[in-house]
């Protein structure tokens, strides 16, 4: 997966020009979180346009992790672009999100952590599996723990679906073009929500697996301490993307690869060093979410004169 990142990184820029003109954009907008993802793509809509033309949009809730402002700072701060900040607390405790998970009688931050991380284990020795991976699809068949896992669902998903919204709404008012951060690595393995954050007008990283993100993030100056730290949704206490896909990013990607090149296990458990059981759970990752990559299906009708 070696990549120039310079020619990468122009590549994007070019089609970020392109897309602006095409939509007849007067600018771009995008919702920062302190993460690598976000971070990166404000890097390459700045060199594409300029600072003046990017709009940054904080948009933290109950649960958002401080750190997450802060890093995401760091990165306002060191492009120059201009930001607003939106707590989406309120609408979200009047839909009545909280009461699913209430979390906040726990005290904190560091108890939340270790208790959502206790019950997320728990999940996984009453599932046999992964409670994402349970969670791609329905819970129907789900003998033990389908409630749990249909209140995660819904506590943590309406967040991006929250975010969306907001991040258009501003998008329509200013006439700008909304930006997506998905990655690759994220988009195989549905890793997103479904009509939250794979939702945007365009997504200029999703050519690139995560830790190629990594590599152009650190070409382009992203902070190293957000480089460095764990990537997390920032969804729920405790929860980072690893834990939750139940493997490393370095080897998912590997896996990814051979994957996207048509090998068969053997292949990959060969070139990569990893074992079945790993190349099993990766597959099964990219089965189960095929429908978040996909328009809704609809009915073939034949219609008469």
């Amino acid at each position: 997966m070696h990549m120039d990142p310079e020619i990468v990184s122009k590549n994007i820029e070019a089609f970020i020009r392109q897309m602006v003109d095409e939509y007849r954009r007067d600018g771009v907008i995008l919702g920062m979180s302190g993460g690598v993802d976000s971070s990166l793509v404000a890097s390459l809509l700045v060199r594409a346009l300029g600072p003046d033309k990017v709009h940054t949009l904080l948009l933290p809730e109950r649960d958002s992790s401080p750190d997450s402002k802060t890093d995401a700072m760091v990165e306002i701060e060191r492009l120059g672009v201009g930001y607003q900040e939106i707590d989406l607390t309120p609408i979200l405790s009047a839909i009545g999100i909280y009461k699913q998970l209430p979390l906040q009688y726990l005290g904190a931050r560091r108890i939340k952590e270790t208790v959502v991380r206790q019950q997320h284990q728990q999940q996984i020795e009453k599932l046999g599996e992964m409670p994402f991976l349970a969670g791609l699809l329905g819970t129907r068949d789900i003998e033990k723990g389908q409630r749990i896992i249909d209140a995660g669902n819904a506590y943590a998903r309406v967040k991006h679906r929250m975010r969306m919204v907001v991040l258009y709404y501003y998008a329509e008012l200013e006439n700008l073009l909304v930006i997506g951060t998905t990655n690759k690595s994220e988009a195989m393995t549905g890793f997103v929500v479904k009509w939250g954050d794979n939702v945007a007008d365009i997504e200029p990283i999703l050519p690139l697996y995560k830790t190629q993100v990594f590599q152009l993030a650190t070409f382009l100056g992203v902070s190293q301490e957000i480089i460095d730290k764990a990537p997390s949704p920032d969804l729920m206490p405790g929860i980072v993307d690893e834990l939750a896909l139940g493997i490393d990013y370095a080897t998912l990607d590997k896996i990814l690869w051979g994957i996207n090149q048509g090998w068969i296990d053997s292949r990959i458990i060969e070139a990569y060093n990893v074992d079945i059981p790993q190349v099993e759970h990766v597959r099964e990752l990219v089965a189960r979410s095929e429908h978040t990559r996909i328009m809704p299906p609809y009915p073939e009708i034949t219609l008469s004169n």
